[in-house]
C-alpha cells in the first residue's frame, strides 16, 4: 500500500456487540487503525491505555479510532477489561488474510500464552476518502511509535495542509 491510494475494506465486530465498517466511517480528518498483536502483548497493553487515556484529543482533532487484533472475541473482551480501555473500540477476530492484505507481519506463536497465529503491530492513518495519508508497520512488538508526536503530527498536517508523502 502507497499513500494516496485506497486501503482494503475492514468490516469487523465490537467488543460493544456493534459492528465496525471502514468505509462507513466520516472522519472530521482521519481514521486511525491501530493493529495489535493481543491479549498475550504487555507491549499492546501499554500502548492501548496510552490511547485510552488520549481518545479526547484524537476526538477533538477530528480522528476516529480503533484497535483491531486477531484475537477471539473472548480475548478482546478480556483485554479491554484487563487494560481498563473504556470508550476505546476494539474490534476482533481479524482474519489472517486480511492482515496480509493490509501489509502487516504474521507470527506463530514461540511460548506459551501466544495464540498460535497472530499480527505484529501496525498503524494506520487515512484520509476520509479511505485512502493512505501514513502508515507504520512493525515487525517485531518493540519501539511504538510516541502517542504525543503522532497528535503533535496530526496537528502539523491539518494546520500546514501537509500532503501524504512516500507515494512515488
Amino acid at each position: 500500500m502507497k499513500p494516496n491510494q485506497e486501503v482494503p475494506q475492514l468490516d469487523l465486530n465490537l467488543i460493544n456487540g456493534t459492528r465496525w465498517e471502514l468505509n462507513k466511517q466520516k472522519p472530521k480528518s482521519f481514521t486511525l487503525v491501530l493493529f495489535y498483536r493481543g491479549l498475550h502483548c504487555p507491549i499492546c497493553k501499554k500502548q492501548l491505555k496510552e490511547f485510552t487515556s488520549k481518545l479526547s484529543d484524537f476526538e477533538e482533532r477530528g480522528v476516529n479510532l480503533i484497535a483491531v487484533s486477531m484475537d477471539t472475541e473472548k480475548r478482546a473482551k478480556l483485554s479491554a477489561e484487563k487494560w481498563e480501555t473504556g470508550n476505546l473500540p476494539i474490534a476482533y477476530e481479524l482474519t489472517e488474510d486480511k492482515a496480509r492484505e493490509w501489509g502487516l507481519y504474521i507470527s506463530h506463536a514461540i511460548k506459551e500464552g501466544e495464540p498460535e497465529v497472530f499480527s505484529e503491530p501496525g498503524l494506520f492513518l487515512i484520509k476520509p476518502d479511505g485512502t493512505l495519508y501514513s502508515s507504520i508497520i512493525q515487525t517485531m512488538p518493540f519501539a511504538r511509535p510516541d502517542i504525543d508526536g503522532l497528535l503533535k503530527g496530526i496537528d502539523f498536517i491539518k494546520k500546514e495542509d501537509y500532503p501524504a508523502r512516500g507515494g512515488k
